[in-house]
């Protein structure tokens, strides 16, 4: 599929507006302008290459501009007005050096500044070295940023585990993400949405390994450049990059075993040179896992009722293959074009045994359910990026494009299979086989452009434009076991198609203040098509919407030690798409999810107030109002005894919490960070199932990490984690909490690193939940295989010469967060 033809006006006519704005501007500028040059060295008097260079007013040393060196070591400014000047060279690994004062007038036009020698940075302290290591936690412009890439842990845990782990974050059974008490959490990787459901978005984090990640960055007021969706703000996890020069790589292998064994295998190549980057990875998991599901409940009917208690053990083999590559040509220092392809390819096979007692009264059993229910899948995924960059010129005027497609292929197939057996174990009528097939085909299609101009070192604005198109195919085929052969049931088989298109335009100003004070003020307008339609049941839904986002932040530093900021945003969250599909799909006889077609869009305006004590201690207070919110309810069927899993709108949901996090240095070899969440979420509806709603509940949520410096070469970690019992929609879920512990080593001049992990010490971790309201009686149990233990090693080589890295913004990473990947 291709953009309508009005989206690509757009387009065209915003980026002749941003380049004649741009050409207007410099016209402008009538006083005379004069070039400085120079070249920088290092200790071997060769070149210096990606050097930060800034120019100052000797007078009162402000920020006039800055630039970087090229990979001959020389740099430029060459729209300096007359005036004294100061420069500064900044480089890793090597001192900081000054240049100046000196004039440019018309007498001195033109400055060449030849041959500065950087001299490397020695930090000694008798025979003590002094290691710059990053905190776990940081906060910085309204992000609380973890660090990842520094935790012993994580190496032994998946994106999915380090997540519902984090300060403030807590995941669902289903894996839905709440931030302080707000679901709706969009999940970003490397500030690209990805556009998949619940469901598919859990699988993916689930075999993405915790070595892969740099860091993780938690928003809970995202400004007006990043997409509107997410109500509960958004996460952004960024993967590991290679920033060397030459020719270098990575190999990691893993190794772990709870109840079965696991292993993965990862490398990644990259080449940089003068004009071209090329890079490129490849990872396998082959992983097999265990779900243990208990349910207790029961239905009532007039005088009658009906107890069920039911035990699931299911059995995961996963094989997973994820792989990208890429190239970035630099048509100039100021230019940059690239191209890049990645894709998965996951085959999943499930065993799935099912006891089901069924009796009159609690405890008796009067008739038994066995179900064996294999099942198989297949997830596909191709995606390309084609991205443009230009540095417009030395005072940060940039233009960057992104045009993205991806193509998605899912196939999954389940057989039921259920024998029923009386008190006594004897079958009393004939097995019911039926099957279940679910392909689903994806197209995404998505543009974005953004643009960037400061008008001064102080002002900046922000603009930029994004288009996206996405069509799915769901055609659900259900069918009968019946004389040794399968036939389709038309009853249960439907056809279900769904097109979306949002486009969206945004502006964002941010303005720096003398005594310290900064503010952003965005605003971001989208508007949505879609079409939803039930071929099967011939039932058409189409919907045309636009929405404003507004988001305003200010922070002002009260002194040296003490700051404070408040923020401001409006956002939304769509339904995935699967949601809106009317199919019913089978957990087992008596459990069905069925999607919900007329779901509407929830939106929310939240509030937040940070305060940071030195640097260190920091404080929030945020509240959050969410309007017709998308909730999971569990709902009982009286008449048939099955529980139905059916997303519905709520009519609202209020969320006020508090939040303190503080690091200590306890030691010169122990250290720890603490995070404390208090929050109160509760959710409302006028009616739901015929009466009146609310759940509400207060939560408390405790994150502590001990790091441990045992040796020069050996790093010891210790997490714990606590959830008190929290208010989840219609149903409430009880506490959860666990201890993980990891111990390194590095080696080889530090290229070689070994690391062990255990995964939840005392196998706590376990889900449960029960019902929210009154007229139901249910209760859940789910355990994952938690306790794991974990052996990793990495070896990287080659060139070790630090160069920028390269980084995009794929513009479809919202769309394929809310498709399925079978991780």
């Amino acid at each position: 599929m291709i953009l309508r033809y009005k989206n690509l006006q757009l387009f065209t006519a915003f980026l002749l507006v941003s380049l004649l704005v741009s050409s207007r501007l410099k016209a402008q500028t009538k006083a005379p302008v004069y070039l400085i040059k120079g070249k920088v060295l290092d200790e071997k008097k060769q070149e210096l290459m990606y050097a930060l260079v800034n120019l100052y007013h000797s007078k009162d040393s402000t920020l006039v501009t800055a630039t970087l060196t090229n990979e001959q070591g020389d740099f430029s400014f060459s729209k300096a007005p007359e005036g004294s000047y100061l420069i500064e060279i900044v480089s890793m690994g090597y001192q900081k050096k000054f240049h100046g004062p000196f004039v440019v007038n018309p007498g001195y036009q033109m400055i060449s500044i030849e041959n500065i020698l950087m001299l490397p940075e020695t930090k000694q302290l008798n025979t003590v070295d002094i290691l710059a290591k990053k905190p776990l936690i940081e906060r910085k412009n309204g992000k609380v940023i973890l660090n990842i890439a520094s935790s012993t842990i994580a190496s032994g845990n998946t994106a999915m585990e380090i997540l519902s782990k984090a300060p403030g974050v807590t995941a669902d059974n289903e894996g839905n993400f709440s931030l302080r008490g707000k679901t709706g959490v969009n999940i970003m990787i490397d500030g690209k949405l990805t556009y998949l459901s619940t469901t598919q978005l859990s699988n993916l984090l689930r075999t993405t390994p915790g070595s892969s990640i740099q860091n993780i960055e938690i928003i809970s007021n995202p400004t007006a450049k990043y997409d509107a969706a997410g109500t509960g703000g958004i996460i952004n996890i960024n993967l590991k990059k290679n920033s060397s020069y030459g020719t270098n790589g990575n190999v990691q292998l893993g190794a772990g075993y709870g109840t079965f064994y696991k292993s993965d295998i990862g490398i990644s190549l990259n080449h940089r040179s003068k004009k071209v980057n090329i890079f490129g990875n490849y990872n396998y998991a082959n992983n097999k896992e265990y779900e243990d599901l208990f349910v207790r409940r029961s239905t009532k009917a007039l005088e009658s009722a009906t107890y069920f208690d039911q035990e699931a053990k299911q059995n995961y083999f996963k094989r997973n293959n994820t792989y990208k590559a890429g190239l970035d040509y630099y048509l100039n220092d100021h230019q940059i074009i690239g191209f890049m392809a990645s894709g998965y390819v996951n085959n999943n096979k499930i065993t799935d045994h099912i006891l089901t007692r069924i009796g009159a009264q609690p405890g008796i059993t009067d008739s038994t359910v066995l179900g064996n229910n294999p099942g198989k899948s297949t997830f596909r995924n191709q995606s390309y990026n084609l991205n443009y960059k230009a540095v417009l010129d030395t005072s940060g005027q940039e233009l960057n494009v992104d045009i993205d497609y991806s193509r998605i292929k899912n196939t999954e197939q389940t057989i039921y299979q259920s024998e029923f057996m009386n008190a006594n174990g004897i079958a009393f009528k004939n097995p019911l086989i039926f099957r279940n097939a679910t392909p689903t085909k994806i197209n995404i299609l998505a543009a974005k452009l953004d643009y960037s101009y400061p008008f001064s070192p102080k002002l900046k604005l922000e603009t930029g434009l994004k288009s996206s198109y996405v069509n799915t195919d769901n055609d659900f085929q259900s069918a009968n076991f019946q004389d040794n052969s399968w036939i389709n049931d038309p009853a249960k088989s439907n056809r279900f198609t769904y097109k979306e298109y949002i486009n969206a335009a945004y502006a964002s100003l941010h303005k720096t203040f003398e005594g310290g004070t900064n503010v952003q003020v965005g605003l971001r307008t989208e508007l949505t098509r879609s079409e939803g339609n039930s071929i099967t049941l011939q039932s058409v839904l189409k919907r045309n919407y636009l929405d404003f986002f507004p988001n305003f932040a200010i922070s002002h530093s009260l002194s040296k030690d003490h700051d404070l900021g408040f923020s401001y945003s409006r956002r939304i969250e769509r339904p995935g798409y699967q949601s809106l599909n009317p199919f019913i799909y089978y957990a087992d006889l008596y459990t069905l999810a069925q999607g919900n077609p007329t779901l509407k869009p929830e939106y929310a305006n939240a509030l937040e107030l940070t305060y940071g004590y030195q640097k260190k201690t920091n404080f929030s207070l945020a509240y959050t109002k969410t309007k017709d919110v998308i909730a999971t309810t569990l709902l009982t069927d009286t008449i048939k005894k099955t529980l139905l899993l059916y997303e519905q709108n709520l009519a609202s949901r209020s969320t006020i919490s508090f939040n303190i996090n503080r690091p200590f240095v306890l030691t010169n070899w122990w250290s720890t960070n603490n995070d404390l969440t208090l929050y109160y979420s509760r959710f409302s509806t006028p009616q739901l199932m015929g009466v009146p709603f609310k759940n509400g509940k207060t939560t408390f949520i405790l994150n502590t990490t001990q790091t441990f410096q045992l040796h020069k070469t050996w790093n010891a970690e210790l997490a714990a984690n606590y959830t008190s019992s929290q208010a989840y929609g219609t149903y409430v879920a009880k506490p959860i909490y666990g201890i993980d512990l990891g111990i390194s080593k590095s080696f080889a001049r530090e290229r070689a690193n070994l690391k062990f992990a255990i995964n939840d010490v005392f196998n706590t971790r376990e889900i449960k939940i029960n019902s929210a309201i009154p007229l139901q009686d249910y209760r859940l149990t789910q355990k994952q295989e938690s306790r794991i233990f974990r052996l990793t090693f990495g070896y990287s080589f080659g060139s070790t010469v630090i160069k920028p890295a390269r980084e995009r913004a794929n513009s479809s990473e919202l769309e394929q967060n809310r498709v399925k990947t079978g991780n």
